[in-house]
């Protein structure tokens, strides 16, 4: 399989987790019952992963192993509450909006370079989010800003675990830096969240698991393209994790593809496109 096959795969299995993530919520599932059925999976998996390569599991830079960890589990905790409020296609989107987001703060932290191509990115990313939050413009309805707002910090929080993904890569093995996520949201959910979890019933087991294995399935893909690409090349690939959300979306929930939506994904994704043309 090539790279584009990988991405596609990767793409398809974030746009199921998101679905899952969605018709969970809507059963009433709170969003860190969500994240800790991720996270159990993925220890699992992950666990398995490093014992299978004779590696410690507890690397070397174990102080921003654990920041790497505790900075993705509060990404995800907005991701997941995004994906409760808003729209799946929506929600997806502006997720897009890290990579402007990582460049910042690699530049802050990191004292990487800042590419001309970031700043058409920062353009056309919050122009398309404006279309998207606030499709009134077009004559549509607005989304929830509660909703984008979150939405939004968890594609802050997500650039802020990438940046410390640049930082750990060069000296961390990569299912190092992958089982620390999970050791750091599973206790973590079960201390703060096991007051509301809720007992699944029937098929409710089969989709809380789905939610992790969906998820094991898109990084695999993601990392298994990457490597057989640029990074530029392979992640282009990844945005037809919009036209998947808007799929499911419509077919499980009922959504509709406004023009609002449309126009602005198409901006955001150029934004995307020009940026990854500096990792070429």
């Amino acid at each position: 399989m090539n790279a584009a096959s990988f991405m596609v795969i990767s793409a398809l299995g974030f746009s199921l987790m998101a679905l899952c993530v969605k018709l969970a919520s809507l059963r009433g599932f709170p969003v860190l019952e969500l994240i800790a059925a991720r996270a159990l999976v993925s220890l699992i998996l992950s666990y398995w992963d490093v014992k299978r390569l004779g590696i410690s599991p507890w690397g070397t830079q174990r102080t921003l192993l654990w920041l790497r960890g505790i900075v993705g589990f509060l990404a995800l905790i907005a991701v997941y509450k995004g994906l409760t409020l808003l729209p799946l296609a929506e929600a997806t989107l502006i997720q897009y909006l890290n990579p402007i987001f990582t460049a910042l703060l690699a530049f802050l932290f990191l004292r990487e370079k800042i590419h001309k191509n970031t700043f058409l990115c920062l353009f056309f990313g919050l122009a398309g989010l404006l279309i998207v939050s606030q499709p009134q413009m077009l004559g549509g309805q607005p989304l929830p800003i509660e909703g984008v707002l979150i939405a939004l910090l968890g594609a802050v929080g997500s650039g802020a675990a990438y940046t410390l993904l640049r930082r750990l890569s060069n000296e961390e093995h990569p299912s190092v830096i992958i089982l620390y996520f999970p050791m750091v949201c599973l206790p973590a959910t079960i201390v703060f969240g096991w007051q509301s979890f809720i007992m699944p019933a029937g098929w409710e087991w089969l989709l809380l698991v789905a939610i992790g294995v969906f998820t094991q399935i898109g990084q695999i893909g993601l990392t298994r393209g990457v490597a057989l690409a640029s990074a530029g090349k392979a992640t282009a690939y990844s945005y037809i994790q919009v036209v998947f959300a808007s799929i499911l979306g419509a077919f499980f929930l009922g959504e509709n593809l406004s023009t609002s939506t449309a126009i602005g994904a198409s901006l955001i994704i150029v934004g995307a496109l020009i940026n990854n043309r500096t990792q070429e």
